[in-house]
């Protein structure tokens, strides 16, 4: 929708434009051919009046040449060959200089070519007819003129097609981070509940008078996620807010949080163990939240896809580069791979200029390895 009034906006301010540039060039054009009505022209009043009337038209049809530019350029140039056929010295030629340069900005550019050829080739024949008003060096720089007007008008559509494809591109990259980052948060928390709610229901199933604690423990856990995945959610959804609303309030996801992970890959019955090396340093905004959430979409992948019991997470903090891994001793890659979360995964890591691996241990299980270059200070 709001794409939409931009166009329609913009489309309102083009034709504003249009009416403004006829009007100049009506103004300009009118003043060249003032002595037509107040000078001892050679043009008799009808032909006076004539050449009046083709001003008025041809600078009347400008402000249509937005909408149709190679309709309004081809009669814009047959009223101009006309107007000089009818022996009048007047600059009405400008206004197919405007109408040209149109065409060719609006991407037309064998149009634009073709009414250029044509307007040189009817100015030589008027030439080689014996008209005393153009000679050789005249039509030379006509068509030096002409030509650059063209390439003028091609550089401004080659100059707009490449901001608009810029546009395009950050747009698609920013509707990729942002499917991303609710990947992340609404598939972690949702596998997290599918695996406890499904756990509480066994235990309630199997033994109904001994499943009680048990399932209110996981609900609780249930809860627990289900809150934290709406905090995660809102978090996210407050990079698509409007200017001057509020920002978020919920921390900004980190390596300083990977304990939730832990606590919670836990609850969902896994041994999770971390490993920390290196000397932790503070680490840029973009670089802690892509560390944090490759290894919520490894625990996810791992909750339920590989079936493991024993799961290790490092993290190795090196000069301008910190490592992180999460391996298990699962069934492998064959359940998840072709999903969408290793994708995601190494597309934050490529974003940043790092690197990520996913692959079969040679022990048994799966391991995903991500190295994140960052630079040496942090951007909070």
């Amino acid at each position: 929708m709001v794409n939409g009034v931009l166009r329609l906006r913009g489309r309102s301010w083009g034709r504003r434009a249009d009416g403004m540039v006829a009007a100049l060039v009506f103004v300009l054009v009118g003043l060249g051919s003032l002595r037509s009505l107040i000078g001892s022209g050679t043009e008799s009043r009808a032909v006076a009046a004539l050449g009046w009337f083709l001003i008025t038209v041809v600078c009347g049809a400008l402000c249509f040449i937005r909408r149709r530019p190679v309709a309004v350029a081809v009669f814009v140039l047959a009223a101009t060959i006309g107007y000089y056929i009818l022996g009048i010295d007047g600059p009405l030629m400008g206004a197919f200089v405007v109408a040209l340069y149109r065409v060719a900005a609006e991407g037309h550019l064998r149009a634009a070519v073709g009414l250029a050829s044509t307007a040189v080739i009817g100015t030589g024949i008027g030439t080689l007819s014996g008209s005393e008003d153009v000679n050789g060096v005249a039509l030379f720089m006509l068509a030096g003129w002409l030509v650059a007007v063209v390439a003028t008008g091609w550089l401004r559509n080659s100059r707009q097609a490449y901001t608009l494809e810029r546009e395009r591109w950050a747009a698609t990259e920013e509707r990729l981070r942002i499917a991303r980052e609710l990947h992340d948060v609404v598939g972690h928390h949702l596998s997290l509940i599918n695996v406890q709610s499904t756990a509480a229901l066994r235990r309630l199933t199997r033994h109904p008078e001994r499943g009680t604690a048990q399932a209110e423990e996981a609900l609780e856990a249930v809860r627990e996620s289900s809150g934290e995945a709406l905090r995660e959610l809102r978090a996210t959804l407050g990079l698509l807010r409007r200017a001057g609303e509020d920002a978020p309030t919920a921390p900004v996801a980190g390596l300083e949080r990977m304990g939730d992970l832990v606590a919670s890959a836990r609850v969902a019955g896994l041994d999770v163990r971390t490993r920390v090396s290196g000397e932790p340093a503070p680490l840029p905004t973009e670089v802690d939240l892509a560390a944090y959430r490759i290894i919520q979409e490894s625990l996810t992948n791992v909750t339920r896809h590989a079936g493991a019991g024993e799961v290790v997470i490092s993290v190795e903090y090196g000069p301008g580069l910190v490592t992180v891994e999460v391996a298990d001793d699962g069934r492998g890659p064959a359940e998840y791979t072709s999903g969408n979360g290793i994708t995601g995964m190494r597309e934050r890591a490529r974003a940043l200029g790092g690197d990520l691996t996913a692959g079969p241990r040679a022990g048994g299980g799966f391991a995903v390895r991500a190295g994140l270059p960052h630079g040496n200070g942090a951007n909070r």
